[in-house]
């Protein structure tokens, strides 16, 4: 696809796959195998998480090209900027590039372990079934959403050891509940463009500030569970840095969201959450450190 692309088109392909998004879920497999390891296994298992790593990015960048060629109407009237309404990328050429990098993604899995190409398998399920019909149910598209992002922390676990463990879970639930506040603080964001699609966010059925209630009612979950790993020993007092850092942004979050529930406030919020969640994830790999 990169031969004869101009290079307005592979600004456009890189854009479409939301490179730090990409590198997150990479990142938080990394975690998920640090978790799942009383020692990091780094000379044992340095084939596994660079595999995991290209699984889950690749995912990611996969799931958000299907995303935007299944969304490409909806974001002419709420993200007209974006690589296809803008132009840069024809929807067939996105299409083509979720296609390469989902068969990138499975075969990563397929040479980690059976249980990572199950886990994989299932995670582009929910990621497909979100962008052809889950995003217009509204609640229900959010924890489909999520349950992707909280997927690589088991995943990391699953790519050295083969199993799911246990533990490991916890750490995916606090993904899960940030990021489903995120999700319906978007809502709020594309109002306009969902209303016209028929898309029943929380924000389209109950107005923008309870949609703002319910984010911060889950950014909220996410902070008072937050401590369990330290209460539970699953994680060292290094753990607690980053995470004050985090839940302290949450909590600002939820009360600025709050306050005002408007779309320019809630584009801010949606950006900076995106950031804590980045520094609950470097929570859960210093509190690794023994």
């Amino acid at each position: 696809m990169v031969v004869g692309m101009s290079r307005g088109k592979i600004i456009g392909a890189i854009r479409i796959l939301r490179p730090i998004n990409c590198l997150m879920m990479g990142f938080a497999v990394i975690v998920g195998a640090f978790i799942g390891a009383s020692v990091f296994p780094v000379d044992r298992y340095i084939v596994n998480l660079a595999l995991g790593f290209i699984t889950a990015s690749t995912l990611t960048g996969a799931s958000m090209a299907i995303n935007d060629y299944y969304d490409r109407d909806i974001d002419a009237i709420n993200e007209p900027s974006r690589p296809i309404p803008s132009g840069l990328i024809k929807p067939m050429e996105g299409l083509a590039l979720a296609i390469v990098l989902s068969l990138m993604g499975l075969i990563s899995a397929a040479l980690t372990n059976s249980l990572c190409l199950l886990l994989a398998l299932l995670s582009w399920l929910i990621s497909a079934a979100y962008s052809t019909f889950g995003k217009r149910t509204g609640l229900l598209g959010n924890f489909l959403v999520s349950a992707c992002v909280s997927m690589p922390f088991i995943y990391g676990g699953a790519a050295i050891k083969g199993v799911i463990e246990p533990y490991t879970i916890l750490f995916a639930a606090l993904a899960f509940l940030a990021n489903t506040g995120r999700e319906v603080a978007k809502g709020i964001v594309d109002l306009e463009g969902d209303k016209i699609k028929g898309i029943r966010t929380l924000a389209q059925l109950y107005g923008s500030r309870k949609a703002a209630q319910s984010a911060s009612a889950f950014f909220m979950l996410a902070v008072l569970l937050s401590p369990l790993p330290i209460v539970l020993g699953l994680a060292s007092i290094w753990f607690l840095p980053p995470l004050v850092v985090a839940d302290t942004g949450f909590i600002a979050s939820s009360i600025r969201l709050i306050k005002n529930p408007v779309k320019e406030n809630a584009k801010k919020i949606k950006n900076m959450v995106l950031i804590y969640m980045l520094m609950g994830l470097i929570a859960f790999m210093t509190g690794t450190i023994r």
